[in-house]
């Protein structure tokens, strides 16, 4: 028997039972594929039941706000995507009549779908014969073939495509890309894979040579920007806090959070005030009492972000000029839920669900 029909035996009897895998439609596996490539699946799935029911089809979300949108996926990062995702689905709407292209040359032309989600819709929904490569495929094929040619670079994804290509099977595509998937998340593992259980163990260059340790081989990662973010908590007499949406072109893309004051490293007690007194447009000698949040880490795939937030309370609002140049709006506080209805970064929840405002 040869490699390609064990594997797909193999899936057979040992996939995991989820709700993408039970269906053809081209919307829902254009949706899982994109939530995915953010997340582990047991996370991910939250996410994917909750945006089907909500958004069920390409219509339902091209008809929603990129605000509702953004608060649906929420915490999964890399908000462009999801901006994408909305985008492509408008074009979708009106320009095709809400159905997705049904090839590969046609998907990858949308915002939003690169080489390994075209290749996932087409094979999936319309039994094409394009395989797809990602860190699970990458791996196995790699181990397996014993390359050493590092699998995050051009040629060495050329040569995993490749071989892909080659095994796929022409009559189910979408079977053999989803096996090949589920092996390498199951079994071929990153760490600790079970070699001595493998049904290719004999083929696999890697286990022979032991070197499974060693392969796949990358190229050495970039190092993390490391970022120290202070926030300014303003709350009125009127017990509403200040929110503005972010607009630069940087992380969190038009989700909500507070003024912000970006510094190179960290703030002594001592120099806040001053740093807080000329960001609002006050004078040195004019007091605030500023509660001082603890020490916030939140790690992202390219950066580490290290906060602070400081809780002021303001009386005399006419006194802080520069708050209307920060290009947002008071919200009322009194019931938390209200602010919970802005889709925010997970750092700007993790410290509301530790603190109370008032």
């Amino acid at each position: 028997m040869n490699f390609t029909k064990r594997l797909i035996g193999w899936y057979k009897l040992n996939k995991r039972d989820l709700p993408w895998r039970q269906t053809r439609d081209p919307y829902k596996i254009w949706l899982s594929e994109i939530i995915l490539q953010q997340t582990r699946i047991d996370q991910g799935l939250d996410y994917y039941i909750k945006f089907i029911t909500t958004l069920p089809d390409v219509h339902s979300l091209a008809k929603a706000s990129e605000h509702e949108v953004l608060k649906l996926w929420q915490g999964l990062g890399y908000y462009s995507r999801a901006r994408n995702l909305h985008q492509t689905a408008v074009s979708i709407a009106s320009e095709c009549k809400g159905k997705l292209p049904d090839n590969y040359n046609d998907l990858i032309k949308l915002k939003g779908i690169g080489e390994y989600t075209a290749a996932a819709i087409a094979s999936i929904a319309f039994n094409e014969p394009r395989p797809v490569v990602d860190g699970n495929v990458l791996r196995f094929l790699a181990r397996i073939n014993g390359i050493k040619t590092p699998v995050d670079s051009i040629s060495g994804k050329k040569i995993i495509t490749n071989i892909a290509t080659k095994l796929i099977d022409p009559k189910q595509p979408g079977e053999f890309n989803q096996a090949l998937m589920e092996f390498g998340a199951l079994h071929c593992k990153p760490r600790n894979p079970d070699c001595p259980e493998c049904i290719f163990k004999k083929e696999c260059k890697a286990y022979r040579k032991n070197q499974v340790v060693i392969i796949p081989v990358k190229t050495q990662k970039p190092t993390l920007r490391k970022r120290y973010f202070h926030y300014l908590i303003l709350i009125n007499r009127n017990k509403s806090v200040y929110l503005r949406k972010r607009s630069e072109r940087d992380i969190w893309r038009n989700l909500y959070d507070f003024p912000l004051l970006e510094k190179p490293g960290k703030i002594s007690h001592k120099q806040i005030h001053s740093e807080i007194s000329s960001f609002l447009g006050l004078k040195v000698e004019d007091k605030l009492k500023i509660i001082i949040s603890e020490e916030y880490r939140h790690v992202l795939s390219h950066q580490v972000i290290t906060a602070r937030f400081y809780t002021i309370h303001l009386n005399e609002l006419k006194k802080f000029k520069k708050i209307n140049a920060l290009h947002g709006n008071w919200w009322d506080i009194v019931e938390l839920t209200k602010i919970y209805e802005f889709p925010i970064p997970r750092l700007i929840e993790k410290f509301l669900n530790n603190n109370k405002l008032l």
